[in-house]
């Protein structure tokens, strides 16, 4: 790969991307191999594919703790070690908390890595496209403002970046959910066929599918040339895949980007602030802290893209005061950093299956199933608004099922080396309507190691997803029960804005410069040369995973931007 790094002497560009994640990595693909000299920023160290990737090939006794966290790391990490992903196999990927300062009116679990490919990485790879029900959603319920596109302005683009991610999946031609260009599907377990047959006779209009995974079940010969394999069935996604098998921004729209020889790439680059010309009404660059040196830098460009993910972007734009942008860059409407959104979770149902002890699995699948949503659809309708759909999956218990018992003998150990039973869980995925009191801001009194103010958080899930949760154990309850599992048990553990790392919303999208920041192009209103393309822009949070919305708007984006730098409009 043709990619230049760290670029001291180059001062100037025709694009800055700003975020190496999801959206950096497509900004970056579609702006060099349409002809611009791209800088890339990246606030994080470099993490070279398949070498930096150390602990996924190796085998569970090969780690120190087996995966779990020392005392001294819970410690010195009393935020991040408050859920799953900050673990031993990926504790080099985080920022640290004692960098990564943040403040909390109201809790908010704020995941922020600390490498090239940000969450690319460790993502969960889920990839649904939204469809007309959310894009017209905030109209019909009243509510917030309106999206400024419809299905049909993005279709085309979540087709053209599912060409290059890869999206195994199945086509259900569902109003609620588009199908994708797909790869071939994954294979259900037996009990998740048999549960999904039972579901689709005792609950008309509802199913259950394999999840739309961005890991490769077959290999193009596009991918296989910059260097991508199928699927290898380990299920270790989050600590790297040295295959290129699942989309990452290493495995995928860098090597595109670095055939180009456009793009120069600069980790440990801390953007602080984007540099506004009040005469030519347009952004020159941005200012750069180095995050070893704590050397200061100014890069110059003509076009600008924001990717630094939804909080992390938004904080750079308020941080960007000029006389003109007093309350934060693009600031008009008074809409930055509200409005933000993320996915609440963490309660569902789980039970057992009786049954085809004779049947297992080859491999780990990296994958589960996906029921979707079914309520506020057609003439389902319930005491609040939008709705919420499930993740899940059958497996078979192993031999940790006895752990905490006294067995012992001969006739104890036999029974462990068989799996234990079938087991069946649903876990939903609700969507949180995009409160305008949902916020975060800056604490200017208190500044990180790099002089950037911290970020503070003051949102909350409210009655309508109160309302939403109780549906969404109780339908998971009834399903499971429905088809025939056995002690079936509802969980709610509670959910935290933050904690499914779907933040959105906080630049949003929309059609009057007086309640958005930006328009339907990604572009910020005021500012025609500067477009935020990660979470930030969306104007509702839909109940589906976001990140293939990231990237199919990416790519319009970066085609538009391109579009009119040729017309001279930008």
């Amino acid at each position: 790969m043709n990619l230049n790094i760290d670029a001291a002497k180059e001062m100037t560009y025709d694009a800055i991307v700003i975020g190496s994640g999801v959206s950096g990595g497509w900004a970056a693909k579609e702006l060099t191999e349409k002809g611009l000299r791209v800088l890339m920023l990246e606030k994080g160290h470099q993490l070279e594919h398949v070498t930096g990737y150390p602990n996924a090939t190796k085998d569970p006794w090969e780690l120190k703790y087996n995966g779990r966290l020392t005392m001294e790391q819970k410690e010195t990490h009393p935020k991040l070690m408050r859920d799953y992903p900050y673990n031993e196999n990926t504790e080099t990927y985080w920022m640290k908390d004692t960098d990564s300062l943040y403040k909390e009116e109201k809790r908010f679990d704020w995941y922020r890595p600390n490498i090239v490919g940000g969450k690319s990485i460790m993502w969960g790879r889920q990839s649904y496209r939204l469809s007309d029900i959310d894009f017209e959603g905030n109209l019909k319920d009243g509510i917030a403002v309106d999206w400024p596109i419809r299905y049909k302005d993005v279709a085309p683009w979540y087709s053209y970046v599912e060409k290059v991610v890869g999206i195994s999946g199945e086509k259900l031609n569902l109003p609620q959910l588009p199908d994708s260009d797909f790869l071939p599907p994954m294979e259900m377990y037996c009990v998740e066929k048999e549960v999904r047959k039972r579901i689709e006779k005792d609950f008309p209009g509802r199913t259950m599918t394999i999840g739309r995974v961005a890991n490769l079940s077959k290999a193009t010969e596009a991918q296989l040339g910059i260097g991508r394999a199928p699927c290898q069935y380990r299920n270790r996604c989050a600590m790297g895949c040295p295959y290129g098998a699942y989309f990452s921004t290493q495995s995928c729209t860098l090597p595109y980007a670095g055939k180009t020889n456009r793009l120069t790439l600069r980790p440990d680059s801390v953007v602080t602030n984007i540099l506004y010309d009040e005469n030519q009404k347009r952004a020159t660059g941005v200012r750069v802290i180095d995050a070893k040196t704590l050397q200061e830098r100014q890069y110059q460009a003509k076009l600008i893209f924001v990717c630094g993910s939804a909080l992390g972007s938004t904080a750079i734009l308020l941080n960007s005061t000029s006389n003109r942008f007093p309350n934060g860059f693009g600031n008009d409407s008074g809409e930055l950093g509200h409005n933000l959104m993320d996915h609440h979770f963490r309660t569902g149902a789980s039970g057992v299956w009786e049954g085809d002890l004779d049947k297992y699995y080859v491999g780990r699948r990296a994958n589960g199933i996906y029921v979707p949503r079914y309520r506020n659809i057609g003439t389902d309708k319930r005491d609040y608004l939008r709705g919420f759909g499930y993740q899940g999956s059958g497996s078979r218990q192993n031999w940790q099922r006895e752990i905490a018992e006294l067995s012992f003998g001969a006739d104890y150990k036999e029974d462990m080396t068989k799996p234990g039973p079938w087991t069946m869980g649903l876990s939903g995925f609700g969507e949180t309507l995009p409160y305008h009191e949902n916020r975060m801001f800056l604490d200017k009194t208190t500044k990180d190691k790099w002089g950037m103010p911290v970020v503070v958080f003051d949102a909350e899930f409210k009655d309508n997803e109160k309302k939403m949760r109780k549906d969404m154990q109780n339908d998971a309850v009834e399903m499971l029960e429905k088809a025939g599992l056995k002690n079936v048990k509802g969980y709610d553990n509670g959910s935290y804005p933050g904690m499914a790392i779907h933040e959105m919303g906080t630049a949003r999208m929309g059609r009057d410069p007086k309640t958005s920041v930006l328009n339907g192009n990604n572009q910020v209103h005021g500012v025609k040369n500067v477009f935020v393309t990660d979470g930030a822009f969306m104007t509702s949070a839909s109940c589906v995973n976001p990140s293939l919305t990231y990237m199919a708007m990416t790519a319009r984006a970066a085609d538009f931007a391109v579009k009119e730098m040729k017309k001279r409009n930008i």
